[in-house]
């Protein structure tokens, strides 16, 4: 089986970046994944995609060598196990608050006698090479979502969980629970009541030897975060970086065009589109 590369960096004590997919195309999933990211995360939570949308998009990903991960609905056992069996090496599972429902995840992730997971890897027995079977169980990494004000409450019962991998802030509906909404939902929390939550999310994870990630909207954040010890920061997703880009080309345009700025036209006639 092809093994688990961020597995391999995070032993060797290396931070990793991951990319993060909404759009439903798996045109956008080949791009992103051929950008440097070390794994990509399709987004079927709050993604504008279904079941088959995200399979195209895993076979996309799948020449560039990238570890393709699959952020689930909900902890659903079905939606868990199709998001393996369709070629994710790694699920993030939402809105995990106590060790009961980290257990119930975590059993859907591997095969017997180490869970419960349903044989039948329709695409993965063959994208994931020869030996899957044998081989899944030690190379799947589960994430739990840490996401409310009970998560961090039930923070270290929910990282002593066996068989889970690290947990995952998502820090717009982090900051909504933990404040009740009193600091708008985003990326990058700088305040000082959410980077303690952040710290203490962090602290249990490294107590208990998992591993965690973190979501972050810009590149001083996401490497401020492996800093800290995160093990890995997803770094924007493919619908911001589509409206930033294009928003900056607009906005750098019509500042130009104002100006009547005499511009110097490159020479392009080279590129191939």
């Amino acid at each position: 089986m092809i093994k688990n590369n961020l597995k391999r960096e995070w032993s060797l004590g290396r931070g990793t970046l991951n990319g993060w997919l909404s759009i439903n195309s798996a045109f956008t999933a080949e791009i992103m994944a051929n950008q440097g990211y070390d794994s990509v995360t399709v987004d079927m939570q709050h993604g504008a995609l279904d079941y088959e949308g995200m399979l195209s998009m895993l076979q996309a990903v799948r020449a560039s060598g990238v570890v393709p991960m699959v952020r689930v609905p909900w902890n659903h056992p079905p939606d868990i196990m199709k998001a393996l069996d369709a070629g994710a090496y790694g699920i993030i599972c939402p809105m995990i608050n106590t060790k009961d429902e980290a257990k119930s995840f975590v059993s859907c992730l591997r095969y017997p006698p180490h869970g419960e997971r349903s044989f039948g890897p329709t695409r993965a027995n063959f994208s994931a090479g020869a030996g899957y079977a044998t081989e899944a169980s030690a190379n799947i990494c589960g994430f739990a979502m840490i996401e409310t004000a009970k998560a961090v409450k039930n923070i270290v019962d929910i990282v002593s969980t066996d068989g889970l991998d690290g947990v995952y802030i998502g820090p717009a509906d982090l900051t909504l629970g933990v404040t009740n909404g009193r600091l708008a939902p985003g990326f990058d929390r700088e305040e000082t009541e959410m980077t303690e939550v952040i710290m203490k999310i962090l602290d249990a994870a490294k107590s208990a030897g998992i591993r965690a990630g973190i979501h972050c909207g810009s590149p001083i954040y996401a490497a401020q975060a492996i800093g800290w010890g995160f093990d890995f920061a997803t770094l924007s997703n493919d619908v911001r970086i589509l409206v930033s880009g294009a928003s900056s080309m607009i906005t750098e345009a019509r500042s130009l065009i104002s100006g009547n700025e005499k511009v110097e036209i490159p020479d392009n006639s080279s590129e191939v589109y």
